[in-house]
């Protein structure tokens, strides 16, 4: 069974999801460690409670990111990682987890890249006016969400949608695709060769 991190810092609804996707149909993957940055996090009641193991700490109690990072990296490795799942976690990742785990950390963001990257994508789709944003997922690099595009779906804003009737949509919608897009790539299957990731994989 592949073993699987979840990285969050908020409620975990795509964590939840993520969950109850291995849980209705044949089991793809395990989450065997839940990290978090935020140790007051509903996500980290919600993983405790199922049993899964937790690591959450603020990183401010450590001498820079790779001291923090180096910490969740023991953690990976003897818990056997193989792919780590960012879920609302609001930290850039960085080399000391991007170098072992290159081409298998995996986010979703609530546009569609690479319009509107990084914090408040939805005020930013508001802001401009756009009719269509969206959700993507895509494999993590250095970078403020530039990493190859795995897949995206659309989701309208229509004339009379609030910012937190946009944001419900969204979530929705992460809460399919972000599930699907995990299961293809914990399973090997070459259906994303068209982002070029694979190649990373190997």
């Amino acid at each position: 069974m592949t073993k699987i991190a979840v990285f969050a810092s908020g409620t975990g609804t795509n964590f939840d999801a993520l969950l109850t996707s291995m849980e209705h149909k044949e089991k793809w993957g395990e989450v065997s460690l839940l990290v978090s940055d935020r140790p007051s996090a509903e996500v980290v009641h919600k993983a405790e409670a199922r049993g899964i193991e937790v690591l959450s700490f603020h990183p401010a109690d450590f001498q820079g990111k790779a001291g923090y990072e180096q910490v969740i990296l023991g953690a990976c490795r003897e818990h056997g990682i193989e792919w780590i799942v960012l879920a609302g976690y609001m930290r850039l990742i960085g080399s000391t987890l991007l170098t072992p785990f290159e081409g298998r950390i995996v986010n979703v963001h609530p546009s569609l890249l690479p319009r509107f990257p990084g914090k408040h994508a939805v005020q930013q789709a508001f802001d401009q006016g756009v009719a269509v944003t969206g959700v993507t997922v895509h494999i993590v690099d250095e970078g403020m969400d530039t990493g190859p595009i795995l897949e995206q779906e659309e989701v309208a804003i229509e004339a009379e949608d609030t910012i937190g009737d946009v944001e419900r949509k969204i979530q929705k919608v992460e809460h399919v695709l972000y599930p699907k897009v995990v299961e293809r790539l914990v399973k090997g299957e070459k259906s994303y060769d068209k982002a070029g990731a694979f190649e990373r994989f190997k």
